[in-house]
């Protein structure tokens, strides 16, 4: 007997911000749960799991079309994709910059390419990216343009990618929580996650919300700016 087919979110990346914003969206659907590591994605799927939501789990590496595409192959198949909650990512304290570069620019490109060519109609997606990006130059406008428009392949041959490479990392968190009042909390970004893929949110696109406490303004206008 062939199942049923049910409304689906994945879930990539099982930490507690892709959890959060997956709480308050995938009431009554099918949540696709898939990270890097098996065991992450399972101690997640549980909690889920416990709380009453359907899930299921999937091991994907982000940086692999391949991998990519098979996940959306298999979230198919439970029913049409509603949303993506894109919450994989490394940072420099995690990773190399060759790695950040393969899973934060290269591996985002894929899942919304692949994800982008699956999705129902009327579905949406969030990506969770670092705040340090805001605390780059500008890109000039023939960069905006070549880092829109270049295809998912092509991203490494970017003079932008390579400065990024073969430039200075800054680390600083313990430093940015004392400056700000508090940290933030996954559910507060699950809040912002929700309102952009639900009903209130249809005509927000394309757009980049920062949520750090401040720190960003700090960095260029207070006790964070470099000295």
């Amino acid at each position: 007997m062939e199942k049923s087919k049910q409304n689906v979110i994945v879930v990539i990346g099982a930490g507690s911000i892709g959890q959060a914003i997956a709480r308050r969206v995938s009431v009554g659907k099918h949540i696709v749960l898939a990270d890097l590591r098996q065991d992450n994605a399972d101690a997640a799927a549980k909690l889920l799991s416990d709380a009453g939501f359907s899930v299921s789990t999937e091991k994907v590496d982000v940086s692999s079309r391949a991998s990519v595409q098979a996940l959306a192959k298999t979230a198919i198949s439970f029913g049409e994709i509603f949303g993506v909650i894109h919450a994989a990512g490394v940072s420099p304290s995690q990773a190399s910059p060759e790695t950040i570069l393969k899973v934060d620019l290269y591996g985002t490109a894929l899942v919304l390419e692949e994800f982008g060519n699956v999705i129902a109609a009327g579905g949406s997606c969030v990506v969770i990216s670092s705040q340090s990006g805001h605390r780059l130059p500008p890109l000039t406008v023939e960069q905006n343009n070549l880092l829109a428009t270049t295809s998912v392949e092509e991203l490494f041959k970017l003079p932008i990618a390579n400065d990024e490479l073969n430039g200075p990392r800054g680390a600083g968190y313990r430093r940015m929580i004392e400056l700000c009042a508090a940290a933030g909390t996954p559910d507060e970004v699950g809040v912002v996650g929700a309102l952009l893929m639900g009903p209130d949110g249809t005509f927000i696109t394309g757009s980049d919300f920062l949520m750090d406490g401040g720190v960003t303004a700090s960095y260029w206008f207070g006790g964070l700016a470099p000295k």
